[in-house]
Order: C-alpha cells, then sequence, then structure tokens
C-alpha cells in the first residue's frame, strides 16, 4: 500500500511565498515522475509543476519564475516552492507522483492541501 502525505499550504498574502511537500511511503519500488496539480473552485483540475526521475521539469505558463519543484529521491519526497504568489494561485494542491508498487505502475494522489493567497 502505498501513501502520499502532502504538508504546507496555508494562507499568505499576495507577493508572499510558501512551501508545499509530499512524501511517498509504502512498499515502492520506483518512483518515476513527481508533481503537483491545484484545482481552484468551480474549475479543473490543472497541472502545476512536474520533475521526472531523469531531472527534467515542466511547468504551467502560469507559474513560471514564480515556483520551483524538487524533490529528494533519498526520502521519497517532492517539494514545491512557491514565491511572488497572487490570488489567482489560490487552490488546493495535490502532489501525484508516478510508482511501480506491487508489481504494477500507476499514478497516486494526496489527499490535497488548501493554498490561500489574500491580503
Amino acid at each position: 500500500q502505498v501513501q502520499l502525505v502532502e504538508s504546507g499550504g496555508g494562507l499568505v498574502q499576495p507577493g508572499g511565498s510558501l512551501g508545499l511537500s509530499c512524501t511517498a511511503s509504502g512498499k515502492i519500488f520506483v518512483i518515476y515522475t513527481m508533481g503537483w496539480y491545484r484545482q481552484a473552485p468551480g474549475k479543473q483540475r490543472e497541472l502545476v509543476a512536474t520533475l521526472n526521475n531523469g531531472g527534467s521539469t515542466n511547468y504551467a505558463d502560469s507559474v513560471k519564475g514564480r515556483f520551483t519543484i524538487s524533490r529528494d529521491n533519498g526520502k521519497n519526497t517532492v517539494h514545491l516552492q512557491m514565491n511572488s504568489l497572487k490570488p489567482e494561485d489560490t487552490a488546493v494542491y495535490y502532489c501525484n507522483v508516478d510508482i511501480y508498487s506491487d508489481w504494477r505502475r500507476r499514478d497516486y494522489w494526496g489527499q490535497g492541501t488548501q493554498v490561500n493567497v489574500s491580503s
């Protein structure tokens, strides 16, 4: 059984910074791509950033230059550093990890963490 536990998030003023973390645990053989998605009220879930196990990153245009994704492979953890936050960044943020476990490969999702950007 694989579990993803997210931490971080909260309330921040526009222009501020927040960091999110997500740690995978359980019977994990290989972790491939790790990433973050978000869903604002009334909107579809969208990609924020991904980082594969080769070190390649992919960012949504809306966060390029402001957000940085990183991973600690020894701790099965992915981080998202969010700077220069804007009100439109307000959403529930979900980590997503592509994992080979129990002889099959599939995506796992975190429980979601709320980020509110407001003055």
